[in-house]
């Protein structure tokens, strides 16, 4: 008989995934908080907790057979567990960050208020507004000048005469600005989830769509009004704008100002140090995608630098954006520089931190990471690895982004199956690879040229297969700089591995002389 188990990442499953997210120093802050609660040791909760510590896979029916707890109360029983951890890790010194300072003076405030303690409650109140402000948690402190205006209907202070008419003009300015940021916020997430599952804009239709959605929802704004939040979330709309228009310039302008804007106050970086993990990304990709070597180099010996001196907090969560975003610009370099062979090590270390972040890892940034070790392999000339990596892309039943993605994984698998002389296979490769792309409706002229090109390369005789190379070579090389078919070469270097053909030299060789080219114009 087959045993059913929950896997980890199962939404039902949320205080397992909790619980084996947590750190050593947290199990242990838990233990002493359950133990600060007195008489609670032994209480179902915290037996529950120490089973779920030590069990590897989700499973109800070990669970229930462990006798900690009967089928009709594990429900209740779960959810206890989780708030008690909740509240833990609330109190755990390393989660206390500003907003959590702010919300916590707040509360006390309102206590104080509850109370009738006006005259406290409204000195804390200040304190904590003071901090907000200070931080540019602008929504915190609203609603503190909201929770002022009411203490001031009860308790009018006397020192000052147009205390009513102050806090009516901060809720005023604090309201648009929050507006704004909000406006902002919105527009960029938009944009950021057309990226992902559209990828660049394709054609003249989707650009002009694209333009107008833009212009028509950026508000109008006065920029020497904005704080470090508006200017973020105003850098962050231009940078996903100018990525989908596949104006890289700009995008490397915007994430530089994005970045920058951490450097002129760094507290900023401990205060937020998802942004500005995002941010370096964003500055190293455009910074490949307009060949700045150099400009490369430079940010992603700073990235892992800051990383070293722990500049940038280290959390559960920060832990993982590190990973993925180092390892992925590591490969990056490699490809920049055509070193592949040197950049081999990193799959050991890549697959070795997937497994041990488990479900933590988004499957976005998996397959992404797949692709790029198969782009690895296959610049090594080691084919047979590069199609294993894509299999792991093709066969992936949880793609629901990252089209290009998907559509330049199959290519890529055509032409590593050509390459190991897999002629057999790349008839059914072929139909497999073009139906998939007409489903996606996704098929651009760049893809149309190659993969009739290379389904046709079957048929031609071995003496004449150099002057075939040279025909696709000439087709595709016209939309080398084509403002929407360019993106194909993006994904994957189709042209050099051509060349590479056609002068019987390996593809990083290929690579290595236009990276000599270009330094010497």
């Amino acid at each position: 008989m087959v045993k059913i188990t929950t896997s980890v990442n199962n939404p039902n499953d949320a205080l397992f995934v909790l619980i084996k997210s947590l750190t050593k120093s947290e199990k242990r802050q838990f233990n002493l908080y359950v133990g600060r609660l007195g008489g609670n040791i032994d209480a179902k909760f915290f037996s529950l907790f120490k089973f779920l510590e030590k069990l590897k896979v989700y499973d109800e029916k070990v669970i229930i057979k462990s006798g900690i707890v009967s089928k009709q109360q594990l429900s209740n029983l779960k959810a206890h567990l989780y708030k008690q951890i909740l509240i833990s890790l609330r109190l755990n010194p390393a989660h206390k960050n500003i907003r959590i300072q702010i919300r916590e003076q707040l509360d006390f405030a309102t206590v104080l208020y509850q109370k009738g303690l006006y005259k406290q409650s409204l000195k804390l109140l200040d304190k904590a507004k003071n901090l907000a402000l200070e931080n540019e948690e602008k929504n915190i402190a609203y609603e503190i000048v909201e929770l002022e205006k009411v203490i001031e209907t009860q308790y009018i202070t006397r020192s000052l005469s147009n205390r009513a008419d102050l806090l009516s003009i901060q809720a005023k300015t604090l309201s648009q600005q929050n507006v704004i940021a909000s406006k902002l916020s919105n527009l960029s997430l938009q944009l950021y989830s057309y990226l992902l599952q559209n990828g660049y804009v394709k054609n003249n239709k989707e650009l002009e769509f694209i333009k107008n959605y833009f212009y028509s929802k950026l508000p109008k704004y006065d920029f020497e009004t904005f704080g470090f939040r508006e200017k973020l979330w105003l850098y962050k709309s231009h940078l996903w704008f100018s990525f989908l228009c596949q104006d890289f310039l700009h995008s490397y302008k915007y994430a530089r100002k994005w970045v920058d804007l951490f450097k002129e106050d760094k507290k900023y970086i401990s205060l937020h140090p998802v942004f500005y993990l995002k941010g370096k990304n964003y500055l190293l990709e455009a910074s490949f995608f307009v060949q700045k070597r150099a400009t490369f180099k430079k940010e992603l010996a700073s990235f892992e630098e800051e990383v070293e001196q722990k500049i940038i907090p280290i959390n559960t969560n920060t832990e993982l954006l590190i990973f993925e975003y180092l390892y992925a610009n590591k490969l990056h370099l490699h490809f920049l520089e055509a070193t592949f062979s040197e950049g081999e090590y990193l799959v050991e270390i890549i697959n070795n931190k997937i497994e041990n972040y488990g479900n933590r890892l988004d499957n976005h940034y998996i397959v992404m990471l797949y692709y790029k070790i198969a782009c690895l392999y296959f610049g090594m000339g080691k084919n047979e690895l590069c199609i294993a990596y894509l299999q792991k892309i093709i066969k992936s039943k949880n793609l629901g982004s990252a089209e290009d993605l998907q559509c330049f994984a199959r290519v890529l698998n055509l032409i590593a199956h050509y390459e190991c002389g897999l002629d057999y296979d790349l008839e059914r490769q072929f139909v497999d690879t073009y139906k998939f792309l007409l489903k996606m409706e996704n098929l651009q002229e760049v893809q149309k040229v190659f993969l009739t090109s290379i389904r046709d390369l079957s048929d031609v005789f071995p003496h004449e297969i150099k002057n075939e190379f040279k025909k696709i070579h000439t087709k595709l090389k016209k939309y080398e700089e084509h403002p929407y078919e360019k993106r194909a070469f993006l994904y994957l270097d189709i042209l050099s591995w051509l060349e590479s053909k056609i002068q019987n030299k390996p593809i990083a060789i290929i690579i290595k002389e236009k990276i000599k080219n270009k330094l010497k114009q």
